[in-house]
């Protein structure tokens, strides 16, 4: 935490490790961080002084979000992370929709797109990628669905019932009605894995009766920068761990207006010596809002600050609403680190035949 009237830091120090949110903008954003920039200081990359800074703290995680603290990375590391998440993590999902029936109201084209977006429970590292010329697909990359529902009114509907529920069967299409059809061996090799769509909630169609639908879907592996539906999270962001530092003691009516500008559970009372005086409590807990600047007597009483090396990464799983989703969000993280790794071996072997030609 950063509840403190600390020593202040050396100007040098302070341009290094912090942002500062001014009244009217925002300073020490660029970067500063390379060989000979500042004299007495070595900024040259050192790999033991990096794994001694280096640390990973785990704030929460659940089965579909997970919150984690990276302290001593380059914001474009962290960024990296998020992009890799967003657009390069592979899912399964419908790619191929096969009509052979649509009675109901909703255009052909309308209903794929609808059905594309369903979110798919099935683990991608056990498929390969589809050949892109391949119409049929076979068991190793594609996974095959089926949605054959028909609307019938019910025998049974009391007489002078109106309402859809109780006269008609069938006439709610729901993500649940989306049944796996085996391809080749899957039905032994995928006996426990439950494929299927993650949520069974989901509206896809209101038919009525003589209304029915009979699709074939093909889902297949994929990643997020070719199409969204790929995407495995519904968050992936990084944020600077802010830092509030009171630059002298505040009491009274005045710690209770500073209470206020921040969020809550920021900025506490606490009583000393019979007056109440404000306390930084958590400042991770701050929005950035900046609302204390617009108190003339405040604004130079508490500087406000982010850590430049210490990012709150948050990211949440595609289907978090209410199931486990495609992956837990501890493995589309590790997922990722893999991304990276391929990718920064991939750019030292093309480093290594340029050298070489």
């Amino acid at each position: 935490m950063t509840a403190k009237m600390a020593a202040p830091m050396s100007n040098v120090d302070e341009i290094r490790d912090r942002a500062i949110l001014g009244e009217f903008g925002v300073k020490n954003v660029h970067s500063t961080d390379y060989p000979g920039n500042y004299p007495g200081y070595d900024d040259t990359w050192d790999f033991e002084k990096f794994k001694k800074n280096f640390r990973i703290d785990i704030v929460h995680l659940d089965e579909n979000t997970l919150e984690f603290d990276m302290v001593g990375m380059d914001a474009s590391i962290a960024n990296a992370f998020r992009r890799i998440l967003l657009a390069e993590v592979p899912t399964m999902a419908i790619e191929k929709v096969f009509i052979y029936n649509n009675t109901s109201i909703i255009q052909d084209e309308i209903l794929a797109h609808r059905l594309g977006l369903v979110p798919i429970k099935a683990d991608p590292r056990l498929f390969e990628y589809r050949n892109a010329e391949d119409e049929e697909g076979t068991e190793i990359d594609t996974i095959q669905l089926q949605l054959k529902v028909k609307c019938t009114r019910n025998p049974r509907a009391p007489k002078d019932s109106s309402d859809p529920k109780e006269l008609y069967l069938n006439h709610m299409v729901y993500s649940g009605d989306i049944k796996w059809v085996p391809v080749g061996n899957q039905a032994d090799v995928f006996a426990d894995a439950k494929i299927g769509p993650v949520h069974e909630d989901i509206l896809l169609a209101q038919l009525r009766p003589g209304q029915e639908l009979d699709i074939v879907m093909h889902c297949v592996k994929g990643i997020g920068k070719d199409h969204a539906k790929f995407s495995p999270v519904a968050t992936a962001s990084y944020r600077l761990l802010p830092e509030i530092t009171l630059l002298q003691s505040i009491e009274g009516e005045k710690a209770e207006r500073l209470k206020r500008c921040f969020s809550p559970g920021v900025i506490e009372l606490e009583n000393v010596n019979g007056k109440q005086v404000a306390k930084v409590v958590n400042s991770r807990l701050d929005t950035c809002s900046r609302e204390v600047l617009r108190h003339d007597d405040l604004k130079n009483l508490v500087k406000l600050g982010r850590v430049r090396d210490h990012f709150i990464c948050v990211f949440t799983a595609k289907v978090s609403v209410e199931s486990t989703g495609i992956l837990p969000p501890d493995v589309l993280v590790s997922e990722a680190i893999n991304v990276l790794i391929a990718k920064c071996q991939k750019f030292l072997a093309e480093l290594d035949a340029t050298e070489m030609d």
